[in-house]
Parts: C-alpha cells; structure tokens; sequence
C-alpha cells in the first residue's frame, strides 16, 4: 500500500506446453486504487479468460476492488484443483507403464509431477498468506463479503490438502517403483544367465566330441545323432530344474 495504491501479487496455475515442466505457477500483479485495476501477467494463462467469461455468465457483481481480488484468489483456487485432477491422470498413466518398465523414462516423468507438485504447494502457502493479510487491513475489513472470504479459504485449503496428499502418494511410489525397475532388471538378468547356461551345456558336449582326438563316436555312423541327442537331454534337464527352482 503506498499513496492509496495497493499492490497484490497471487500466484495462478499455469499449463505449460513445455513437456519438461507440463504445469507450474505464475505470479499475477493486481494494482489499483478507486476505481483502476490493472492486471499484470508475463504469461497467457486459462484462468483469466475463463474467469472473465464466468463472471460475464452469471452475471455477478463486483462490489469493489477487494471483491474482485477476492473473486480472482477463488478462482485461482479453483483452477489448482482442475490441474490436478490432471496431474492425477498423468500420475495413473505413469504407473500404467511402470508396472513393466526397466527404463528410467517413466520414472523421469514422475520427477517432472513432483516438481510441479513443489511449485503448486508454494504458491498455495503464498496464497494462503496473501487471503490472511488481506483480512487484516483495517480500513477495508468492513467491506469484505465474509461468505466469500469463507470461500476462499476453504477452497485454498482444500487445494492445499490434495497438493499434500498426491505429494506424499507420488513420493511413495516414485521410490517403489525404483524398486520396480531394479526388480524387473533383475529378473531379466537372471533370465539371460539361465539361457546362457543352457546354451553352454550343448556347446560344451559338442566342444569335447568336435576335438581331434580319438573318442568312442568316431567311426559310428550314428555317432553325430547320439551326441545331439545327448545335447538336448541335458538342455532339457537344465531347463527342468531351471524351473524347479524357479529360476526360469
């Protein structure tokens, strides 16, 4: 507040396009003084359109400036809990993937909702202590709607338990499904060892009657036959116990 100017700055949701960061938070200058107010955003965000178009629908009315600050601040609100229920999307098609993934880019995607999570729950504690200032100015304390000053606070806070909420899911399952993927790499490696060991077993029975030396098969016509046969019995057995001990 300066010379009966007031400065409000909020932090809005915002839909980026960029895939490395899908959602983040954008600050929103509210000045004004009487009968001016000017909106400052860098940004083009869905909130402002909508909320225009809203207020133009329902035909509301804006009693005064810190009415429609209040007004703004709902629906910023609002528009957190929109996004994530998207986020929340995002979160089951990522685990969709997970569940068989051994590759890390699932997992980045997770990373990427975690720091969108971070940026939704700072900029709703900043809220939160913008709505608590607001109350507190005495010149103006008397002409706050007080069912929309309720409003606000219990969507804010509603926003604020659901970002806590799939926060600490999304950390409990990024470090499961790091297990996951160990796990999944594990099996696999142990897949590739069973069927290089039973692969060995015939190159080294046919490794010992191919040397150059005399063996009992040499002049058996028969002898090419027994040594195959032999081969898979013994592949057939490796994979026998392979699967009994569940290794296979």
């Amino acid at each position: 507040m300066e010379n009966g100017w007031f400065l409000i700055v909020l932090r809005v949701p915002f839909k980026s396009v960029e895939d490395s960061l899908p959602f983040s938070t954008v600050p929103l200058g509210l000045i004004f003084k009487e009968d001016i107010f000017v909106s400052i955003c860098f940004y083009q965000t869905e909130m402002i359109p909508d909320f225009i178009n809203y207020i133009n629908r329902k035909r509301l009315t804006v009693l005064n400036n810190f009415d429609l600050v209040l007004k703004l601040l709902l629906s910023s609100s609002v528009w957190f809990l929109k996004y994530l229920k998207q986020i929340n999307h995002r979160i089951k098609l990522a685990e969709n993937k997970l569940e068989k993934s051994i590759k890390n880019e699932e997992l980045q995607t997770l990373f990427q909702i975690e720091k969108c999570m971070v940026f939704f729950t700072t900029s709703l504690k900043g809220n939160d202590i913008l709505i608590h200032k607001i109350k507190n100015i005495k010149e103006h304390r008397g002409t706050f709607d007080i069912e929309l000053v309720e409003d606000v606070e219990i969507e804010l806070r509603q926003a604020q338990e659901t970002t806590n909420i799939y926060s600490d899911i999304l950390s409990g399952m990024m470090d499961a499904y790091a297990s996951v993927i160990s796990n999944n790499l594990n099996v696999i490696m142990k897949r590739l060892t069973s069927i290089s060991i039973i692969l060995m077993i015939p190159t080294l029975i046919a490794s010992l009657y191919g040397m150059n030396v005399p063996n009992a098969l040499q002049q058996n016509p028969w002898g090419f036959y027994l040594v195959l046969t032999i081969s898979f019995f013994f592949s057939v057995l490796a994979v026998l116990v392979f699967r009994f001990k569940r290794w296979f």
